[in-house]
C-alpha cells in the first residue's frame, strides 16, 4: 500500500477525512455549517468543509459522491469527480445537487462526499496536422451500441 502524506488544516469543528473501512478507497468528507442547509429538489449549493490541504506535487484529490447519499436521497456531487490541484490552498467546498424527489436537509458533520488521492500524469500536447485512423473514428456518444 502506498501512502501519501497530505498536510491538512481543519477549522474549528471540521471533521478530518477518514476511511471507514480497511479496504475503502475514499475518505469521507463532512459539512461544516453555521446552520442547517435545506437543499430543495432540483437545487444545487456549495457546502463548506472547513478543510484546507497541501497536496504533494504529482498528486490530486478527487471529490466524488457518496453512493448511499445518491441512492437513498438523490443527492450527489455536481462536478464529479471534482479535482483539488496540488497548488490549491483554499477551503475544500463541495458542489451538491438534489436530484431526488424530496427536499434534503444538510447538517454540520453530515458526510457529504468522499475524496480519493490519485497520482497525476502530465500530458505533453503535441500539435500536428493529422492523427491516426481507427475503426471507431469520430463516432461519438453511443456510437458503439447499447
Amino acid at each position: 500500500m502506498n501512502r501519501v502524506d497530505i498536510k491538512i488544516i481543519s477549522s474549528k469543528g471540521a471533521v478530518v477525512p477518514c476511511y471507514k473501512t480497511e479496504g475503502a478507497a475514499g475518505a469521507d468528507v463532512c459539512a461544516l455549517l453555521d446552520e442547517n442547509v435545506l437543499l430543495k429538489k432540483g437545487q444545487r449549493t456549495i457546502i463548506p468543509t472547513g478543510l484546507f490541504f497541501e497536496i504533494p506535487q504529482g498528486y490530486e484529490i478527487q471529490v466524488r459522491p457518496r453512493s448511499g447519499l445518491a441512492a437513498k436521497n438523490g443527492v450527489t456531487v455536481l462536478n464529479t469527480p471534482g479535482t483539488i490541484d496540488s497548488d490549491y490552498r483554499g477551503e475544500l467546498k463541495v458542489i451538491l445537487i438534489n436530484l431526488g424527489d424530496e427536499d434534503f436537509e444538510i447538517k454540520s458533520g453530515d458526510r457529504i462526499a468522499q475524496i480519493i488521492v490519485a497520482p497525476v500524469t502530465i500530458g505533453n500536447f503535441i500539435q500536428t496536422d493529422s492523427i491516426s485512423v481507427t475503426e471507431r473514428g469520430s463516432g461519438g456518444f453511443g456510437s458503439t451500441g447499447v
